[in-house]
């Protein structure tokens, strides 16, 4: 039996125009009417995976740009039309002459191009020209993310193999990119509407797990519950309470990080307090505290459980003030208090207030960010990394000596730390203090840490500089400066680690086409002169300028003063800097390893041998 679709169409059309009426003018809702006839008009003859009519799609991207995001006139527009340039004989410009420029470039950046060879992939230049479109207009990602809400939320009918692809690039790209403009909701279905298509044994076991945990829980959180609204009814404040559970996919990504499995994962749920938004002349901050104040009369509070998002929000401007509270059953519970006006922000982030200026500081902090990648060639993976780099899920708040505010992810360090504050601060960190503690620049930080940088114009980054990084303007700064660095003409052996001067010999490597060298005492370099020796190169080592690190050991007879009348030759006789300096004593007879760097064979030999008269010294020896 064939389904009429025309009733069905209608009344979701229906709902579109009718959440638009109140927000428009009757020019634009006839616009929004006249885009939704062309886009029927224009798929007719097209259908779904699922069979229904593909008209269905446009209208429920519509649904969400308008009911859910709550944009304006042209951007519903463009949801109706988004598919009928890629898919239809429709162009831009029938689009330009029927609804004006700006439903046009909307639409257009939501098409993807069709290209005869692509620079990076397709999938990869869409996200290319998508991101492009940020530098100037927020909308157009927004319609981006409508469109992929709704093909996730049908995505059963697809092969696996196509929801493999789908939900990877949502929970890589999409997903994060809504929680970093503040899109909760939609981020929160994304991740798991991601999971459940490409793990459904994990998705359904978790959902299992906590529905059970849910109703074993129920009466003891409901007794919780009451006993917060008394309190606070109590003191005059009109309030929602209600438990909160954490969606499988927020539960799967806290077992991945802590470890535990699902009966050991703390805080599986949270107890959400939401106050009115306060009377004018006081502050949510203030409701807040006095709310808090009233709670920490009845239960205990967990030391140093506090956070408050309300003074300083998470990156993409969720607020809250968080703490942990024990209730009767003996088990620490987090509880959030917000205002109405802060869980409105945290569902539709920067579409909540849709002022121009609201707008654009929402997308100011990482607009430079994608500005800087899309104007650089980057290779695919490249690419897709350093643009997902800028779009983490959980961030910390850390500072100067002087209070200022720096935003990071987790996992961030004292380097991530340096380059934020500004880019020639990180390029010449040397050392730090955190909170007044002595510590490395790769050190990691956390929440609230206090951060003063030392530098030197000396130092500069070096390769182990970028795993020591996450965020992308600090891994974008480094490999800038280290591609301003001469080339080395050969790869040195890791074996023997040859430096200028020693006698070597090339080997040109024919996956590579690159010249190793090896000293012609090297096991490597004899093993393969016996295989492949009509690959082996003549080749002088001359001094480079670059200088190459080398142990060496030093054999002596215990003394006093021995240890001092070493360093005092390295460091003030020969000027050199030492990266370490172990000492083992047997007997009286003293073995000293030490590491430092040099330009040349020679420059070593006239420092071991400089080393070899000092009183006491037996050998020195390179290790």
């Amino acid at each position: 039996m064939s389904i009429d679709y025309a009733p069905i169409i209608k009344r979701e059309a229906d709902k579109v125009f009718e959440a638009m009426a109140p927000r428009v003018t009757a020019e634009e809702l006839n616009l929004i009417k006249a885009a939704f006839d062309l886009a029927y008009e224009a798929h007719a003859p097209q259908k779904r995976k699922t069979g229904e009519p593909y008209i269905l799609h446009p209208i429920a991207v519509a649904k969400i740009t308008a009911i859910e995001l709550g944009l304006g006139a042209n951007p519903v527009c463009a949801a109706f039309l988004h598919d009928v340039v890629e898919d239809t004989h429709y162009t831009i410009k029938d689009i330009e002459k029927r609804f004006g420029d700006d439903v046009a470039f909307l639409v257009k950046v939501v098409t993807k191009e069709k290209k005869e060879k692509y620079e990076l992939s397709k999938q990869l230049d869409n996200f290319k020209q998508m991101l492009s479109s940020l530098q100037y207009d927020i909308r157009a990602i927004l319609i981006k993310l409508a469109d992929r809400l709704h093909n996730m939320r049908t995505l059963s009918s697809m092969r696996p193999d196509k929801q493999m692809k789908i939900a990877g690039e949502t929970d890589y790209f999409y997903a994060p990119l809504a929680n970093r403009l503040g899109l909760y909701n939609v981020k929160t279905e994304l991740e798991n509407l991601s999971l459940k298509f490409r793990c459904p044994h994990d998705y359904n076991e978790l959902e299992q797990w906590i529905e059970e945990d849910r109703m074993a829980q129920h009466d003891r959180l409901e007794r919780f519950c009451n006993q917060i609204r008394k309190i606070l009814n109590d003191a005059g404040f009109n309030v929602r309470v209600y438990i909160e559970y954490r969606k499988p996919y927020s539960a799967w990504r806290r077992m991945r990080k802590y470890g535990d499995d699902f009966n050991h994962l703390k805080y599986r749920h949270f107890t959400e307090i939401v106050f009115e938004n306060p009377q004018e002349g006081i502050s949510e901050k203030e409701t807040a505290l006095r709310i808090y104040a009233h709670l920490t009369n009845h239960f205990n509070e967990k030391p140093g459980s506090i956070i408050n998002y309300i003074d300083t929000p998470k990156e993409n401007g969720y607020q809250s003030f968080h703490v942990k509270l024990l209730p009767d059953f003996g088990r620490w519970q987090e509880v959030h208090i917000s205002s109405e006006r802060m869980v409105k922000y945290s569902q539709l982030g920067c579409t909540a207030d849709r002022t121009e200026d609201n707008i654009k500081r929402w997308i100011e902090k990482f607009r430079e960010i994608l500005r800087d990648i899309t104007i650089h060639h980057e290779d695919g993976d490249g690419f897709m990394e350093k643009i997902v780099t800028s779009f983490y899920n959980d961030d910390i708040m850390t500072f100067t000596p002087k209070g200022r505010k720096i935003i990071l992810p987790q996992r961030a360090t004292v380097l991530d730390f340096a380059y934020e504050v500004h880019t020639n601060l990180g390029l010449h960190a040397k050392y730090a203090r955190v909170n007044n503690f002595l510590t490395s620049v790769k050190s990691p930080l956390r929440r609230g840490d206090v951060v003063e940088i030392f530098t030197d114009p000396d130092v500069n980054p070096i390769p182990s500089h970028l795993d020591a990084v996450v965020t992308y303007k600090a891994k974008r700064a480094i490999h800038r400066y280290l591609e301003t660095q001469p080339v080395p003409v050969y790869d040195r052996c890791k074996c023997c680690d040859p430096i200028p001067g020693e006698e070597v010999i090339g080997y040109k490597d024919r996956t590579v086409g690159r010249v190793t060298l090896h000293k012609r005492d090297c096991p490597v370099a004899i093993r393969l002169a016996t295989q492949q020796g009509d690959f082996f190169r003549a080749v002088v080592y001359y001094q480079d300028g670059v200088m190459y690190p080398v142990t060496i050991v030093v054999t002596a007879v215990d003394r006093f003063h021995l240890f001092i009348d070493l360093v005092k030759t390295i460091s003030e006789d020969l000027k050199l800097s030492m990266s370490a300096f172990n000492t083992d004593t047997v007997d009286n007879i003293v073995t000293c390893t030490i590491k430092l760097a040099v330009h040349s064979n020679d420059e070593l030999q006239t420092i071991m041998h400089q080393i070899s008269t000092i009183d006491g010294v037996d050998e020195v020896k390179r290790k």
